[in-house]
């Protein structure tokens, strides 16, 4: 940082923030956590702990193999696929545990209860793969059939595409993407913090699986007008320490009632705010809120030293240039 006058870091997913300054080791001028500026709550956060058989689901190593857990992720996805319309994308914790899930899945006849709503489509480890089912899910979200892509967090799709509109109504995280904690490459980053940085593997290893989360979650909201659910599907999203590791602008619309659902209740909540948000919506609702107004505008204008006559903006412009060409 030495080497620059001015270094300015800005993300949607820098939570928590005094984390990131510890382990960059620097002291910030100006350390501000900033709110979405939003006219209505187009966004709904669901921390889905249990099935509609009141048994809990997780990816923890414990119940991987689980069939219950198994059962209700599937029976979710069902539901969800019957009951959101377009697009729905689902974050998996590694290949190896998507390709066991919907093996399992398929075995169990919930991969054709999905097929009756929506198209699959799988991320692969083969990028042209890949790029090619993002291309068919999104005509089969633009003419109507809709579809489910399954991809991996830490892959091409976590952080690299929007599923902007309806591409994305919604995102299913199922489990928590933890890395592998026996890997070289990670308990050499982890030792090298704790012993330069003071900071404990645990706290690294979870930071990093609910920044992933973040990243993957964030591609269903591209903009102001965009709406879409966000499903944290693992009983450990409920507790405190992963809570506030996540981003204060998805935390700011995590009803307290909404933090420890089952199957049947998240589907009923996901069904109403679907119902709130196909209400008629103008951009004039928006003015004031998300958009300053008249007075907002001319107050930024007073404030940084500029005129606040009406110049004929950009519509004069481009007469102007139509009539000098």
């Amino acid at each position: 940082f030495e080497r620059f006058r001015n270094v300015i870091i800005t993300s949607g997913t820098l939570s928590p923030l005094e984390f990131y300054t510890k382990i960059l080791q620097f002291t910030p001028k100006v350390s501000e956590s900033l709110t979405m500026q939003l006219s209505r709550k187009c966004i709904l956060p669901i921390l889905l702990t249990k099935g509609s058989d009141q048994m809990p689901v997780s990816s923890r190593y414990e119940m991987r193999n689980d069939a219950s857990c198994i059962k209700n992720y599937g029976q979710l996805l069902v539901d969800l696929c019957a009951n959101v319309p377009d697009g729905i994308v689902c974050f998996f914790t590694s290949y190896e545990y998507m390709e066991m899930v919907v093996s399992s899945w398929d075995k169990s006849d919930i991969i054709n209860k999905i097929l009756a709503h929506k198209l699959v489509f799988v991320e692969t480890k083969d990028v042209v793969e890949t790029s090619t089912a993002l291309e068919c899910f999104k005509k089969a979200c633009d003419c109507g059939r809709g579809g489910v892509f399954f991809s991996i967090a830490r892959g091409k799709v976590s952080e690299g595409i929007d599923f902007n509109n309806h591409y994305g109504r919604c995102v299913v995280m199922f489990g928590i993407p933890y890395q592998y904690t026996k890997s070289r490459e990670l308990q050499l980053r982890t030792h090298f913090l704790e012993t330069k940085y003071s900071v404990p593997q645990k706290d690294f290893v979870t930071f990093d699986a609910l920044r992933q989360t973040s990243q993957c979650v964030g591609r269903v909201i591209r903009s102001k007008t965009d709406y879409g659910i966000m499903v944290f599907a693992d009983a450990r999203y409920g507790k405190y320490d992963k809570i506030k590791k996540l981003p204060p602008w998805i935390v700011a619309y995590l009803d307290n009632n909404h933090r420890d659902l089952s199957t049947d209740r998240a589907v009923s909540v996901c069904k109403q705010f679907l119902r709130d948000m196909g209400q008629p919506r103008s951009l004039k609702d928006e003015i004031g809120v998300t958009m300053y107004d008249r007075k907002q505008t001319e107050a930024y204008l007073r404030k940084h030293g500029y005129s606040t006559t009406y110049g004929g903006g950009f519509g004069a412009n481009a007469k102007e240039e139509k009539a000098s060409s």
